[in-house]
């Protein structure tokens, strides 16, 4: 009509790129049920645990009292495989979890344990059996004799000083042996020397009742529980004397 200001055409709608148009849609979640996700990191956490049990640190379940007062039943050990990684060698004074060399040191398991039990024992929750705590008293090449004429051990013709880890009271040995270590083999010995079937028992067994170093799964590190017991292991004093090494073993 004669007088009317002309309307404005309306503008068209504004055209955004796909890239940027995507950018501005919420993005629409994929849905994981609960339980899935719970399974994938059940799974991924015992992933993550079988490479940490066999690369690193296993934790052991202690039975008996063989080596008391160091370890005692029911402690939990945590084992530590790295220190013999490479060219590193069990050395005298450690305290290893061994494999049973062929069954023959503990026998055959009275009762096979459930899955269930393999499992927790995997996680040093349950004893399953199949494997020793003892110290290394003599490596491959050592000679160890006991006893001298003072009642001591002798490793290399050297005296060894145990006070600091044997059992109170106890002798060091009430058994008389005379052994040249094998090459690659450890004469392991309890502290609790009164009651540890450890390599003088067994010394009608090929090697003379020394353990194959392979069999070792790796160095107690440390009692981890209960927690008021907890403690790192160190090596005594008389296994550092330098004296030792003089006619030991060629490592």
């Amino acid at each position: 009509m004669p007088g009317e200001m002309p309307r404005a055409l309306p503008r068209p709608p504004r055209l955004l790129p796909m890239s940027a148009r995507a950018a501005a849609e919420p993005r629409k979640r994929r849905s994981v049920p609960v339980w899935a996700e719970t399974i994938l990191l059940l799974l991924l956490a015992l992933a993550v645990s079988a490479v940490v049990k066999t690369f690193f640190v296993q934790m052991f379940f202690v039975p008996s009292g063989s080596m008391r007062p160091l370890l005692q039943e029911d402690d939990r050990i945590l084992v530590e495989k790295a220190s013999y990684w490479g060219s590193a060698h069990v050395e005298r004074g450690d305290v290893v979890v061994f494999a049973d060399p062929q069954g023959q040191w503990l026998g055959p398991l009275v009762q096979e344990p459930t899955p269930f039990q393999k499992v927790l024992g995997s996680l040093g929750l349950y004893p399953t059996g199949g494997h020793l705590v003892k110290r290394v008293i003599g490596v491959g090449g050592d000679h160890v004799v006991c006893c001298d004429d003072k009642g001591r051990i002798r490793v290399n013709d050297v005296p060894l000083k145990e006070k600091d880890y044997i059992a109170e009271g106890a002798s060091p040995s009430d058994r008389r042996f005379d052994v040249e270590v094998p090459e690659g083999r450890l004469w392991v010995m309890g502290d609790n020397r009164g009651d540890s079937e450890d390599s003088r028992f067994h010394q009608d067994l090929p090697g003379g009742g020394s353990v194959p170093e392979s069999l070792v799964v790796g160095k107690v590190w440390a009692v981890v529980w209960p927690f008021d017991r907890f403690h790192r292991l160190e090596t005594p004093d008389t296994f550092t004397n330098p004296a030792l090494q003089i006619t030991g073993a060629i490592r």
